[in-house]
């Protein structure tokens, strides 16, 4: 995220709706300011933000954007099957 911006309030709102309906308890959320810590945003390549960063299990995705295309948030997160990605008919 960068700094407390409405887009970045969206985002976030978006993706704790998401994961609280797909996920329940069953994750963890870490949310980073690349304004106050911009070594993480570098270590983890953040280009544009704000960007999901899904690291367990592997392999590492990323989401990019205001995360309000549910299905495409769920399939970054490999919570949607694979023939049903985002885009296609179902």
């Amino acid at each position: 995220m960068t700094g407390s911006t409405p887009r970045t309030q969206v985002a976030v709102a978006n993706l704790r709706r998401i994961c609280e309906a797909e996920l329940g308890a069953e994750y963890d959320l870490e949310i980073i300011d690349v304004l106050e810590h911009p070594q993480v945003a570098e270590d983890q390549r953040i280009l544009a933000t704000p960007t999901l960063v899904k690291q367990l299990p592997p392999p590492l995705r990323r989401v990019i954007g205001d995360l309000s295309d549910r299905e495409k948030v769920l399939f970054g997160l490999e919570l949607l099957p694979s023939d049903r990605a985002p885009g296609q008919s179902a």
